[in-house]
């Protein structure tokens, strides 16, 4: 017998999980939940059921497994109250709008017993485990710089990501991704984080941000969404010390670019190119070199809810744990701590100073900016208990509060929420 699935939401990721689950065999969609009529009455049409209340559909014994879909600020109610009713939860991410409130729903799903994960889907997309395998296969050799980015030119969709309250933003949109991606691959701990944050067009939240994490292995890692960008650079850029991976975009065309041989005679004298006399960055000898596609790998993002179903049938671990999440959000701490991001400018916080005295001393500054913290990085990255949220800086400009910091308590209810870009002036 299939095993029931609730949705609490039902927005556009509430229906794309609809969509994709029928290719699921042993997981059926019992109905769904969600304070918008029309997506209620969108759910029936579909052929489910229609909640009338988040009770209702917590009561319904059929309903074993639930997936949490709605906006980021309602993630932990959502996912203890499922916990409380003695549902398997499957969320959506960001699972919370800090590190806290993820241990707090870990804590809950562990005295419950009960299968608790996050939908870090971009574990199965195509380019990231062309990359996986590339650098798995040792085609680059070690790979010291990796770059993830991914480009837009449209802006935040006018919905909650652009609402603070409502943990908007591009690092708890598409950063969740791209850092949960890198951890992954990187069997090392983060020790050192950099990060340039800004909001160009939409004052409340980042609309684009560049992270530079160093692993304790030697690896660096670049992490970069836009949403201004009109001519996109690689969607990854890998470089290892005996060749180069570039995947240019989605559709995961690109190449591996690898020496033949590691060792070369380098030309006597000056080469001269077209910008002017130069031997470091002269083109290698075109017989050293040579060009290979990019290996063919077979992934499916229904595998993801067939090993939760595994998982809460006791056959399989989780592939996606809590843990491995707590860790990016640890991450996504340190940029807090870091950086305010308001008006195109943003402070940077200095954490040890902070933890000492339990207060921050903020500086201006337009440029990258690095953690410089008193206690080892491992301690607030990577494991540990994490230290209390900081308080906000107290400045006009950034209105006393951080980010993910909630005015109102009943703030961000609607699924839609009023979203008004700085006008673009030239």
């Amino acid at each position: 017998m299939a095993m029931g699935l609730g949705l609490i939401g039902y927005g556009g990721m509430g229906r794309w999980h609809h969509e994709n689950l029928a290719r699921v065999e042993g997981i059926e969609v019992v109905g769904a939940y969600d304070v918008q009529p029309m997506r209620g009455e969108l759910a029936a049409a579909s052929g489910i059921r229609n909640y009338a209340s988040l009770e209702e559909l917590l009561a319904d014994p059929r309903v074993r497994l639930v997936t949490v879909a709605t906006p980021n600020d309602f993630h932990k109610e959502h996912v203890l109250a499922a916990l409380a009713a003695g549902k398997h939860v499957v969320c959506e991410k960001p699972v919370g709008m800090d590190a806290q409130e993820l241990v707090e729903m870990m804590e809950a799903a562990r005295r419950a017993g009960l299968v608790f994960t996050v939908h870090q889907n971009r574990r199965w997309d195509e380019d990231y485990r062309i990359v996986r395998r590339t650098i798995e296969d040792g085609a680059i050799g070690t790979p010291f710089y990796i770059e993830s980015r991914v480009q837009g030119s449209r802006g935040i969709p006018g919905d909650w990501r652009c609402v603070r309250e409502a943990g908007g933003g591009m690092i708890l949109d598409w950063g969740v991704h791209l850092i949960d991606q890198i951890l992954w691959m990187v069997d090392s701990p983060v020790v050192e984080v950099y990060a340039h944050l800004l909001s160009v067009r939409f004052p409340d939240v980042d609309d684009n941000f560049k992270l530079l994490m160093k692993f304790g292995n030697g690896l660096s890692a670049l992490v970069q969404v836009d949403t201004l960008c009109f001519s996109n650079l690689p969607r990854w850029h890998v470089s290892g010390d005996a060749g180069t991976l570039v995947v240019d975009d989605w559709s995961c065309k690109g190449r591996v670019v690898k020496a033949k041989t590691v060792e070369f005679r380098m030309e006597e004298g000056i080469v001269y190119t077209k910008a002017g006399p130069t031997r470091t960055m002269a083109p290698r000898p075109v017989e050293s070199i040579e060009e290979l596609p990019l290996p063919k790998v077979e992934t499916d993002w229904a595998d993801y809810y067939r090993n939760v179903l595994a998982a809460v049938e006791g056959r399989e671990e989780l592939i996606v744990k809590p843990e491995q999440a707590l860790r990016v959000l640890r991450v996504i701490r340190v940029l807090r701590l870091i950086s305010f991001v308001r008006h195109g400018r943003e402070t940077v916080e200095r954490p040890g100073e902070a933890f000492r005295r339990g207060d921050h001393e903020a500086v201006a500054s337009p440029a990258f900016s690095r953690v410089l913290p008193a206690l080892e990085p491992s301690v607030i990255l990577e494991g540990g208990h994490p230290p209390a949220e900081p308080r906000a800086v107290p400045s006009g400009e950034h209105e006393g509060r951080q980010l993910g910091e909630r005015e109102d308590p009943q703030a961000g209810e609607a699924d839609e929420a009023p979203c008004v870009p700085k006008p673009f002036t030239t």
